[in-house]
């Protein structure tokens, strides 16, 4: 037997899928990331309910977990907040980003294909429409597009998957409409079709450290 010789004890009981608090938990996540919720905002068990139609217990238990990820602050006898990042937090989530990316760009450069170029070229396209258009909501969703698929020409899954856990983080600060990005990105494009890895790497990584000075300390201030 497979179990033959191991305490009962030491076999975890598996619970049964909790879909709804995951449920919860997603949509949560994702209003906070995407500023729908701003930081600082308090969060009523109740109200939050209400909108998305459960219970308050799956609620409770999301933002739980989600103060357990550092998305929420649960404050005794006060409630639960969002997570306000500080100005330590926000330099250290943009230098692991530029380390991922930067990366990211090499590798891309490396073995970059025509049609990996392509896509490329016509994300870009899409970023300077939204620019054009002042509409900051399509920016937003064009870049962080931009940047999964320089990821997914890097060809390294581990990479990819730890980038977008820091992506997710970084989508809870105010995006401006910057042109001189675009600008940055058609060089990068330019670098990866040269397959010039170095310039690339050089590229990618002013691109990273540049948008940090675009954010203040703290999300949406």
């Amino acid at each position: 037997m497979l179990f033959n010789g191991l305490p009962r004890e030491s076999v975890p009981k598996l619970e049964r899928p909790a879909s709804l608090r995951e449920q919860v938990y997603e949509a949560l996540l994702d209003l906070i990331s995407s500023r729908s919720l701003h930081p600082g905002q308090h969060l009523v068990e109740s109200e939050l309910a209400g909108h998305l139609g459960v219970s308050r217990q799956p609620v409770r238990e999301a933002l739980q977990q989600l103060n357990t990820e550092g998305w929420v602050d649960l404050r005794p006898a006060q409630g639960a907040f969002v997570h306000e990042p500080t100005e330590d937090e926000t330099d250290q989530l943009f230098v692991v980003r530029t380390l991922l990316e930067t990366e990211a760009a090499r590798l891309a450069a490396i073995g970059s294909s025509g049609q990996g170029l392509d896509r490329l070229d016509e994300l870009c396209a899409n970023g300077e429409a939204a620019v054009a258009a002042d509409d900051v909501g399509a920016v937003v969703i064009a870049n962080a597009t931009f940047h999964a698929c320089v990821m997914e020409l890097a060809g390294n899954a581990v990479l990819a998957e730890l980038a977008a856990h820091v992506e997710q983080r970084v989508r809870r600060y105010f995006t401006p409409n910057v042109r001189q990005a675009w600008v940055e990105h058609r060089e990068l494009i330019s670098a990866i079709a040269d397959r010039d890895d170095a310039r690339a790497q050089q590229v990618m990584h002013a691109h990273t450290v540049d948008a940090r000075t675009r954010f203040p300390a703290r999300p949406g201030s």
